[in-house]
C-alpha cells in the first residue's frame, strides 16, 4: 500500500496527481509544516529534512515530488514512463531543468502577484523573476513548436512534472500568450480529467521578514 505524506497545497500535489493518472491506489497523509507536524518525531523518521511530500511505498520511503514522480512512472510503466533508456533520460533531463530553470522564480513572480499579501509586493522583484524566466519558457516553447508532448509524442512524466510545477502560472494570473506552443500545452495538461484540483488551490504565503528570508522560500 502506498501511503503520500502532504497537504495537497504543497509539491504532494504533483504526486498525486501522478498518482490519479496511473490509477494506483493511495493513502493520503495531509502532514503540513503550518501545523507543525512535519516536525513531529514520527515524521522526522521518515524524512529527516522535516519537507513534503514523502512517499511509503510498502516500507520504501523517498522524498523529493519530482524523483517520487519518477520512481512511479518507471515502477508502474505504461504511457507515462519510459519506453527505453534514452526516453528515461529525457525524462529526468527535463524534470531537472525545471527544477533549476524555473521553479525558483517562477515561485517568486508568483508571491509578487498574487501570494504575498498586497501591501508586501514588489512589483520590481515580479519583473525580475519574469525577466529570468523569459529565457527557459522560450525553450519549452520551441521544443513544443516541434512536438506536442515532450518525449515521445504523447503525455508522459515529463509532461506531468513540468505542468505540476507550473500549476503556480493560472493561479498567479501570469501571462503566457506571448508564447502560444507553452501557453497550449499547459493548457491541454492541467486540463486532463485526473489533474489534481489545482485550480481549487487558494492560499498566500508571508513574506520573509530578510533577504536570506527570502532564500528560504526556495530551499
Amino acid at each position: 500500500m502506498i501511503t503520500l505524506y502532504g497537504s495537497l497545497h504543497s509539491r504532494a500535489n504533483r504526486c498525486a496527481w501522478m498518482l490519479r493518472e496511473l490509477d494506483v491506489p493511495f493513502q493520503h497523509e495531509p502532514t503540513n509544516f503550518q501545523d507543525g507536524s512535519t516536525r513531529a518525531a514520527e515524521f522526522l523518521a521518515l524524512n529527516p529534512n522535516g519537507r513534503v511530500p514523502v512517499l511509503d511505498d510498502d516500507g520504501f520511503l523517498l522524498f523529493e515530488s519530482l524523483a517520487i514522480n519518477l520512481y512511479l512512472a518507471r515502477k508502474h510503466g505504461g504511457p507515462l514512463g519510459p519506453a527505453d533508456l534514452r526516453e528515461e533520460a529525457l525524462m529526468i533531463q527535463w524534470s531537472l531543468w525545471v527544477e533549476n530553470e524555473v521553479e525558483k522564480p517562477l515561485l517568486l513572480a508568483a508571491a509578487n502577484e498574487a501570494l504575498f499579501a498586497a501591501d508586501k509586493r514588489s512589483s520590481e522583484e515580479r519583473d525580475m523573476a519574469l525577466a529570468k524566466l523569459s529565457r527557459p519558457w522560450t525553450v519549452l516553447d520551441k521544443h513544443l513548436a516541434k512536438q506536442p508532448f515532450l518525449v515521445g509524442g504523447r503525455f508522459t512524466v515529463a509532461d506531468l512534472n513540468i505542468a505540476s510545477v507550473m500549476t503556480l502560472v493560472p493561479i498567479a494570473g501570469i501571462d503566457l500568450t506571448a508564447l502560444p506552443n507553452l501557453n497550449a500545452w499547459l493548457t491541454c495538461c492541467l486540463d486532463r480529467p485526473k489533474a489534481t484540483e489545482w485550480n481549487s488551490v487558494s492560499f498566500s504565503i508571508p513574506r520573509p521578514p530578510t533577504p536570506l528570508g527570502m532564500l528560504s522560500m526556495f530551499v
